[in-house]
């Protein structure tokens, strides 16, 4: 008779996270910064239909990495989520804290208890009264969380990237020096022609509730041309 194989809860849990780390280097980088106008928002994504880059609600953005159909479900329940709170409470109750706790409880519910882990990092960001109040939050394929202090870059080689963001202060950047920062640091190996930039601004000069404001392939060959 043969014994059952056994595998460690340790061993487990550690083959889940690499698996989920493996999924997630494929994915091309996506930056979330602070800046004098707002938070600026900015992938490289070849696909004109596919966004890495989304609103959820007035004041709040979304960005991602990793499998599509596997954020996209998160974005659309993010969205459910936002929608269902504002009917029912107040509009100002709709938080990025309370956005990024039901996350990570998915998450780390589909970590733990799912066949395989979700292979996605996300963000999400929310443009405050002030910039004092704006706020990043970086979650992990795991539902763990982290509090970006100004900016924040996942996906691909974002470490090294990380390294050069660190000696920046996005804050005193306007939107436009960040988008042409991250067209140059993500095309460091090779430029990135800007159909394939896909960028938008939660934007602390819109008039009325939304703030989010995707910005076209012209604005963004304007911008990183220097004309912007």
């Amino acid at each position: 008779m043969s014994m059952p194989f056994y595998v460690s809860p340790e061993q487990l849990m550690k083959d889940r996270a690499e698996f989920a780390r493996k999924g997630i280097s494929r994915g091309r980088c996506v930056l979330v910064a602070r800046c004098s106008d707002g938070i600026a928002l900015v992938a490289e994504n070849p696909s004109t239909t596919l966004h890495k880059i989304a609103e959820i609600y007035d004041r709040i953005g979304f960005a991602a990495v990793g499998k599509y159909n596997e954020f996209e479900s998160l974005r659309q329940a993010g969205v459910r989520y936002a929608d269902l709170r504002g009917y029912s409470y107040d509009r100002a109750d709709v938080t990025a804290r309370g956005l990024t706790n039901a996350y990570a409880q998915t998450l780390a519910s589909v970590f733990t208890t799912e066949s395989k882990p979700f292979e996605v990092e996300i963000i999400v960001a929310e443009l405050g009264a002030d910039a004092d109040d704006d706020r990043i939050y970086r979650l992990s394929y795991d539902g763990s969380v982290a509090d970006e202090a100004s900016a924040v870059i996942i996906g691909g080689d974002s470490e090294a990237h990380s390294q050069k963001l660190a000696e920046i202060d996005t804050t005193a950047m306007t939107s436009a020096e960040v988008l042409r920062w991250a067209a140059s640091a993500l095309g460091a190996d090779a430029p990135i022609p800007a159909q394939h930039i896909e960028a938008a601004l939660l934007d602390r000069n819109a008039e009325g509730h939304r703030t989010f404001r995707r910005l076209n392939t012209e604005i963004v060959e304007q911008i990183i041309g220097g004309e912007a």
